[in-house]
Parts: structure tokens; sequence; C-alpha cells
């Protein structure tokens, strides 16, 4: 490490998620600060085209299977960042979610954090360093009426990460959430369509966010500049749970 607190040279990232939207422009970002960065995706081509464009380690895994999380874990090796950038997101009414669709939020949003936290924390711990961010969401604070099981997976994220940070934080391994509201990426993008205007209508900033926004909380997050931070729930959404109670 250098001096400057922003600087991640000498620091291996994970990222899932990494071929798409907010994952991805945190890849960039961490390999911008002289990261090295391993990139986790389930699209093989535009994993390996994103790690020739960023000099990053590219690793296809499934996050609904168990064991491919844990080799997943095993191939990425020593790590010193980890974000959980993956996930996925229906918002569907309750009546119309099935059993397979609530399991796929679960494995992919919690569970595989979970998984991807018991394999590489512990390591971190025994070198006495280390830095995990999860990608949440505010809808586990603002429930409406469709997005009950994305919702109930994000709210998991959170309550792990303070559990997390009591664990590892005495060993020198923080860990923190950013949870973003509505940010225009492909896969939002997509299920809105042409409603993506709506986007820009939920909160106080009066425009959704950008992925390299949240990008940069990220980078905040895993470097040194943040030594203090543990346990932390960053809400980053332009002021939209600004006028919840509490």
């Amino acid at each position: 490490m250098t001096n400057d607190s922003n600087d991640l040279h000498g620091s291996t990232a994970l990222v899932t998620g990494a071929t798409s939207g907010i994952g991805r422009a945190v890849a960039k970002s961490l390999a911008a600060r002289g990261a090295k960065v391993i990139l986790h995706g389930r699209d093989r081509a535009r994993g390996e085209t994103l790690a020739r464009d960023t000099g990053a380690r590219f690793i296809a895994a499934d996050l609904t299977d168990a064991e491919d999380v844990l080799r997943l874990a095993a191939e990425a090796g020593e790590v010193d960042i980890l974000v959980n950038s993956a996930g996925v997101y229906d918002f569907a009414p309750t009546a119309a979610t099935d059993a397979a669709a609530f399991d796929r939020h679960i494995a992919v949003n919690t569970r595989a954090p979970f998984l991807l936290v018991g394999a590489l924390a512990p390591a971190m711990a025994e070198r006495g360093h280390g830095s995990i961010v999860t990608i949440g969401s505010s809808a586990a604070r603002l429930p409406a009426p469709i997005g009950a099981a994305y919702g109930a997976s994000k709210a998991g994220v959170e309550i792990l990460t303070r559990y997390w940070a009591t664990e590892y934080g005495p060993h020198g391994v923080r860990v923190n959430t950013v949870s973003p509201g509505p940010v225009r990426t492909e896969g939002v993008t997509a299920i809105f369509g042409d409603r993506t205007a709506v986007l820009d209508q939920v909160n106080a900033r009066g425009r959704a966010g950008e992925p390299g926004e949240i990008a940069e909380i990220v980078g905040f997050l895993v470097s040194p500049a943040s030594s203090y931070m543990n346990g932390a729930i960053l809400y980053a959404d332009g002021g939209e749970l600004s006028t919840l109670p509490g």
C-alpha cells in the first residue's frame, strides 16, 4: 500500500456480478485504484472481454448452486477485498412469486454472500486485515406492494453485515453494506422498459443513481480511508428513505 488512503495497489479483490451494472462499475473502479481484480459472472464471453479490458481475471460460477459458490471461493484464493454485488430481482406480488423464484432470490442475494464470507473471511482474519462490502437495497427498509422476496433477501444482507462486523471486526476485517435506491443499470432498464422515467420520481434527488456513483462509495469502503467504518449500512438512495420515521 502507498500513503494514498484510496490507493489499492497490493490488494486483491473479488467482485461478484462483475459483468454488468453496479458490479462492472465497481470492478473497473477498483482496478483503476490499483487492485488486482478477480471478476465473477455467469456470462463467460462478457466476463472474458471485461477481463481483457481491465487486466483482471475472470471466473464463471452459478451463485444459485452452493457448491459452485464454494468453487468460486476456492479458485479466487487469497483475497483482501470481497464485494458481493451479484443480485437478482423480481418485482412481482407475493401470490405471483412461487417457491422457486423465492429460493432464487435468497440463494443469490443472501446465501451466496453468506457462503463467500464463510469461505474467505477466516483467512482475512488470520492475516489481520480485509474489507467486505455487500450491495444491499433500500427495498430492505422501504416496503412496497410488490417485490417482497427481493426485499426479504436484501434485509437478510443487512443483518448478516452486522453479525459479520461483530464476528470479524476484532480480527481486522471490516464488513459494510451499500444499499442503493433505484440505479439505472441494464437490468433495471430492461424491467421498466419505456417507463424508466418513474425511476427519477422516487427520491429527493430527483433522479435515479448511476452505477459509477455506487462504485465510488464501494471504493471508499474497501480503502483505508474508511478504516473506522465497520457494520455500517450506507443508503445511497438520493434521499428515498429520508421521509421515513426513525
